[in-house]
């Protein structure tokens, strides 16, 4: 029993180890895309943007991607254009909602 619980914790370990070393292989190509993709200073807003929402970055790079791949991004992306498509992005995806309790 106790050869069948470590032989569990290290297939767990192994697989860990696995996902950690592909996520790793994956931010290594975006980085390298967006170094492709983006200006120095568009990459440097980027990055800021990663520090505070590491998700929102990601849905940025993945757009930008898709975008350079259906051939609607020309050269590299200056720091005003990102800053105009980000502010595109959160104007559609702003959701108005109100939350207020009743004093009581």
């Amino acid at each position: 029993m106790q050869q069948l619980i470590q032989h569990q914790m290290q297939e767990q370990q192994e697989n860990a180890i696995q996902e950690q070393m592909q996520e790793a292989e994956i931010s290594r190509q975006i980085k390298f895309i967006m170094n492709n993709i983006l200006a120095p200073e568009a990459r440097e807003r980027l990055s800021n943007i990663r520090l505070v929402n590491p998700q929102y970055a990601r849905q940025i790079e993945v757009l930008l991607i898709q975008l350079k791949q259906a051939g609607r991004l020309g050269d590299k992306l200056s720091d005003k254009e990102l800053k105009q498509m980000l502010l595109k992005i959160s104007s559609s995806r702003k959701d108005t909602k109100i939350d207020y309790e009743r004093g009581g």
